[in-house]
């Protein structure tokens, strides 16, 4: 039998006590399934941890089952929220779906992976069907979950559609005929949702596994709603910074589930530990070369304060004068009134020097702007 140790790492709950073993008994491949909607275009590290752990499985023999949930994603699922989760439109959530598998085969492997799109049989289902599904579970049982417990207590709306979502996700566990779910400690209710509706349906239930929540650079849950988040998929430089960004007291944390070391990160220098991790996350996204240089960005312009090797260049005509605001919202994103409040605060130098002023015309031919502390742009009178 494989070691149970290492398929649940990390685990916080493995229900129900003893099926796991059971259904590993069985002598055969298990369907390890975890879905994953489409919220937004990417899979962070956060939420590659439960992909960690079907890797786990596929190194033991077994298949992962992957659900993109396309047509999920469009009820939105209610679990930690206050309020409805904003519906997208067919657009977004086809152009965040084809991201999806590739980022999640950064973790798995391919050759032991079946991908679905939960619209392959959520889309067929007929009201006669929907019906008896609903017939499954009791609407007493629904609202017993914490986040709609706490709606109904501060008379905040809850659609039926939200009701609808873990019974919907559930039919994915019939659909594929799951033998095992993975899924982060928020998901536990939909996971054990899937059990209800597999038995309804005459099947085996599932085993529920459950993975802890990590926490972002900002020290709140890692989501991409709030921005604190390492995309799989962000360049190595930005990995790098972001990874070099985690308070010392969340490395622990970082060690043990991203990284899934044993090693205590608080032994030995914490520097030495973070900078361990941040090339540990670009290595197994983007390659070791890839990491090295990623470092070797960040030694140059975060901790010596020099500009990078290859900074962006945009060429000016002879006396021309910029508008900073509009030209940084160009180059690095984000709006115009932000850089204006960057420059208004202090935020820019051009040249190593503070400049407070919003435009800008190079006196000697050329001036580098750097704006806050890791972006820098060249501006340059004449041709390349």
């Amino acid at each position: 039998m494989p070691d149970l140790r290492e398929l649940t790492r990390n685990a916080v709950t493995v229900l129900p006590e003893g099926g796991l073993e059971r259904k590993l008994a069985l002598g055969r491949p298990l369907r390890v399934k975890l879905g994953i909607d489409v919220t937004s275009p990417h899979i962070h590290v956060g939420r590659a941890i439960p992909l960690q752990r079907m890797a786990a499985f596929q190194r033991a023999g077994h298949v992962g089952v992957l659900i993109v949930g396309d047509y999920t994603t469009r009820i939105g699922d209610p679990s930690g929220r206050s309020t409805e989760r904003p519906v997208l439109s067919d657009e977004e959530i086809e152009r965040n779906a084809r991201t999806y598998v590739e980022q999640a085969f950064q973790i798995v492997d391919p050759a032991r992976t079946e991908v679905h799109m939960n619209g392959e049989w959520l889309a067929k289902l007929d009201f006669a069907e929907v019906v008896r599904l609903t017939r499954t579970v009791t609407v007493a049982r629904l609202l017993e979950r914490d986040d709609f417990a706490k709606r109904m207590a501060q008379s905040a709306p809850i659609s039926v559609s939200e009701l609808l979502y873990p019974l919907l996700q559930a039919y994915d566990s019939v659909a594929i005929e799951a033998d095992v779910e993975l899924g982060g400690t928020d998901q536990l209710y939909n996971l054990l949702a899937g059990r209800d509706v597999m038995e309804a349906y005459g099947l085996e239930p599932q085993v529920v596994l459950t993975t802890p929540l990590l926490l972002g650079t900002d020290g709140r849950k890692m989501s991409s709603s709030y921005g604190n988040y390492i995309g799989l998929t962000d360049p190595p430089e930005e990995q790098f910074g972001k990874t070099m960004r985690i308070s010392d007291e969340l490395l622990p944390d970082y060690y043990r589930l991203v990284m899934e070391s044993d090693d205590d990160p608080r032994a030995g220098d914490p520097l030495e530990a973070k900078l361990r991790l941040a090339r540990f996350v670009v290595a197994r996204s983007h390659g070791e070369e890839a990491a090295a240089r990623a470092e070797a960005h960040f030694t140059r312009v975060v901790r010596e304060g020099r500009a990078p090797e290859e900074v962006p260049v945009r060429l000016l005509r002879d006396g021309e004068a910029v508008y900073l605001p509009s030209l940084l919202a160009e180059v690095f994103g984000d709006t115009n009134s932000h850089w204006r409040r960057v420059i208004e605060q202090g935020g820019l130098k051009v040249d190593g020097r503070p400049f407070g002023r919003l435009e800008l015309a190079p006196a000697a031919g050329e001036a580098l702007v750097q704006a806050g502390k890791r972006r820098f742009l060249r501006l340059r009178v004449g041709s390349a």
